[in-house]
């Protein structure tokens, strides 16, 4: 097992974590049943009772949101939070710390495959956090379960995070990692052609940029997997107001990272920044998925209807009961679940394509 993707759990997140299994073994009529007594959206969709749970628990901690202390601090609840809603997986076959070269120093990053024999193909994963928090430790499990349910090698990668390093160093470490996996994609038995993209939340943002950034080289993106995605922060939309007090992320916490960030807010409308600013024509497709009970929600909507306005082939999937940073929550979600497993059927679809074009 990789050293770097490891959390030590805090005897607090091992205490909880036994009541989070149990919720996650409750019967779906059962969950069904109790979502009518939870809250609604303006949508009319009603938050899934597990993620209330999440959202009750989050108000036992020292703060409200993503961010709870200092930075370090943050980084270290994130870890623990994840790591806790975590589902466990078997041994894999390989899990192999890397370290990426670039011009601006080294990034460290895992690459997973879950079993023997040659991989369907290669999904580079670019974690979410705000730019600020999170690691590989804090998306293990999601990666884990990507790299199962498709059959592909997964890189996960930690690009350097804010305020230490601003924008754009999350960019270019970005850019620089599916470079990389371009160029050892053929000794890891892997067709470079059959390459997704993939992140969550600031990682979709990034996953979103690298897209269009690489867009004239040689070999780019078959897909991007767009998870509930950062698509342009320069505008608050009707779901931040929404949800500005938080179902685990808030608008405090938006507007920390983005301040953490950026150097100056005159680079809200640069594409590197918010993608949905960019060019979008000619861009390779994109799977896009939104959670009801999220500040990000709305822009991650317009994101996909821009994309598929610029012709590009779009599948946007509405995870209507979940709230942000659902798809680590395995662990309780039965509806997390299933919707990874459709992400991980999209990227083995546009995998399977772009090899036989070859």
């Amino acid at each position: 097992m990789s050293r770097a993707t490891q959390v030590r759990l805090s005897l607090r997140s091992r205490v909880e974590r036994p009541a989070l299994i149990a919720a996650g073994l409750l019967p779906q009529p059962v969950l069904d049943a109790l979502s009518r007594l939870t809250r609604t959206n303006r949508a009319g969709e009603s938050l899934a009772p597990e993620m209330a749970l999440v959202a009750a628990a989050a108000r036992h901690l020292p703060g409200v949101g993503l961010m709870n202390g200092s930075v370090d601090d943050s980084r270290r609840l994130l870890d623990q939070t994840s790591t806790a809603m975590a589902q466990t997986f078997a041994p894999f076959a390989i899990e192999e710390d890397l370290v990426i070269g670039s011009p601006d120093g080294p990034i460290p990053a895992t690459r997973y495959r879950a079993a023997e024999g040659t991989p369907r193909g290669l999904i580079v994963f670019l974690h979410g956090g705000g730019f600020v928090i999170g690691s590989r430790g804090s998306h293990d499990s999601l990666v884990r379960a990507l790299a199962v349910e498709t059959g592909a090698d997964v890189l996960s990668v930690d690009y350097r995070l804010a305020p230490e390093h601003p924008f754009p160093a999350a960019v270019d470490d970005s850019i620089a990692a599916f470079r990389f996996a371009v160029e050892q994609a053929p000794g890891w038995g892997i067709d470079p052609n059959a390459i997704v993209v993939a992140g969550d939340s600031a990682g979709g943002n990034l996953s979103a940029v690298v897209t269009q950034q690489v867009r004239d080289d040689a070999v780019i993106p078959c897909l991007q997997l767009l998870i509930y995605p950062v698509a342009d922060v320069s505008v608050t939309r009707d779901s931040i107001r929404e949800f500005a007090d938080g179902l685990f992320l808030t608008k405090a916490d938006m507007d920390f990272f983005v301040d953490a960030y950026l150097p100056s807010s005159d680079l809200v409308d640069d594409p590197r920044v918010s993608p949905l600013k960019g060019d979008l024509e000619g861009l390779p497709p994109a799977h896009v998925v939104v959670a009801g009970f999220d500040p990000l929600r709305d822009e991650g909507v317009e994101f996909a209807a821009a994309l598929e306005k610029a012709g590009v082939d779009v599948t946007l999937e509405r995870a209507g009961g979940m709230i942000h940073g659902f798809a680590n929550m395995g662990l309780i979600s039965p509806t997390a679940r299933a919707v990874v497993n459709r992400m991980a059927s999209a990227a083995v679809a546009a995998m399977d394509a772009a090899s036989r074009r070859e």
